[in-house]
C-alpha cells in the first residue's frame, strides 16, 4: 500500500498522501452513514446512488487533471490521473455490487433488469469500459499495448458520455447535478479541440475564458430548452433563474466555476513570470 502516497523513486508524496485520503473520504462516509443506520428507508439503493454519484464525480476529476496540469505546467500533477482512474474503477464496481444486493442477490433478475431497461445497459456498458480501463493502467500494460494503450484509453470519453447518459437518466426530474456534470464535460471535451489550434503551446486565457463562457450558456440553454419540452414553463423563466444568486448555484455558474478555474490558472502561470519584472518597475519605499 505504500506506492499509493510514494513517488516513482519511492519518495513520500504529499500530493498523492492527500488525493488518497480524499478519494476514501466519501466511502467513509456512506460507510458511516452504514453503521448508524442514516440511509432512509431503502439504504440499499441510497448507498448505490452515493456510490453512483462519486464515480462520476470521479472520473469528471480524472478527465480534468490534464487541463489544469497544461495550464499550471505542473508536471507531477499527472502522475495522480492513474489513482484517480482506478479510484473511479473502484466506486462503479461498489455502486454495482450494492445494485446486486438491492436486487437480494438475484442474478437472475439483475442481468434480466439489465437487458430490459435501456439505462442499465448503458451503465453495465459504462462500468466493464471503466474496469478494462482501470486493469489496463499499469505500466506494464502500456509496454506491452504499445500504440494501441493510447487508443485504448481514449475511450474514456465515450465512456464518460454513457456513465452521464446513466445517471442523467436514473436521476428523472432532479436533474441539477446531471446538468452542471455534463456541462463540465462539454468544456473537458472544447478544451481537447483547442490543442490543434495552437500547436503544443498551452490554450491562451483567452481561449480558454471563451471555452468556459461559450459552455456554460449552452448549458443555460439545454437545460432551458430540456424543461421547456418537459414542463411548458418557458425557457426564460429558466434562464433568470439560472443566473440569479436567489437561487443558489444553478448548473450554468458551476461550469462556468470549473472552466473559470483552469482560466485562473493559466492567468497565474502566464502572470508569474512578469512578477519580477513588475516589481523592480514599482518605486520602493526607502
Amino acid at each position: 500500500m505504500a506506492w499509493v502516497w510514494q513517488d516513482r523513486n519511492g519518495r513520500f508524496s504529499a500530493l498523492r498522501a492527500a488525493l488518497f485520503a480524499a478519494i476514501l473520504a466519501p466511502g467513509l462516509f456512506i460507510l458511516g452513514k452504514i453503521l448508524t443506520g442514516n440511509l432512509g428507508s431503502e439504504p440499499f439503493t441510497e448507498v448505490e446512488h452515493e456510490l453512483g454519484l462519486w464515480t462520476v464525480r470521479l472520473l469528471l476529476t480524472t478527465l480534468a487533471v490534464t487541463p489544469f496540469q497544461r495550464s499550471l505546467g505542473w508536471r507531477g500533477l499527472g502522475s495522480v490521473r492513474r489513482m484517480l482512474g482506478v479510484a473511479t474503477a473502484c466506486y462503479v464496481l461498489l455502486h454495482l455490487s450494492a445494485y446486486i444486493v438491492d436486487q437480494s442477490f438475484d442474478l437472475v433478475k439483475v442481468a434480466t433488469e439489465i437487458v430490459l431497461r435501456f439505462y442499465l445497459l448503458v451503465g453495465i456498458t459504462a462500468i466493464i469500459g471503466l474496469v478494462a480501463l482501470a486493469v489496463t493502467s499499469t505500466d506494464r500494460m502500456a509496454q506491452r499495448l504499445g500504440r494501441n494503450w493510447s487508443r485504448l484509453h481514449k475511450l474514456v470519453y465515450p465512456i464518460a458520455f454513457l456513465a452521464l447518459t446513466h445517471f442523467f437518466i436514473q436521476a428523472k426530474l432532479d436533474i441539477t447535478e446531471p446538468t452542471w456534470m455534463a456541462g463540465l464535460f462539454a468544456w473537458l471535451l472544447g478544451w481537447r479541440l483547442l490543442p490543434p489550434l495552437f500547436g503544443r503551446r498551452p490554450p491562451p486565457v483567452w481561449a480558454l475564458a471563451l471555452l468556459s463562457l461559450g459552455v456554460a450558456s449552452l448549458t443555460a440553454l439545454a437545460e432551458a430548452f430540456y424543461f421547456h419540452l418537459l414542463t411548458g414553463v418557458g425557457m426564460g423563466m429558466v434562464l433568470g433563474a439560472d443566473f440569479s444568486f436567489d437561487t443558489g448555484l444553478r448548473p450554468p455558474m458551476l461550469v462556468l466555476a470549473g472552466g473559470g478555474a483552469v482560466t485562473l490558472a493559466a492567468l497565474g502561470r502566464a502572470a508569474w513570470p512578469l512578477l519580477p519584472r513588475l516589481y523592480r518597475t514599482v518605486p520602493q519605499p526607502r
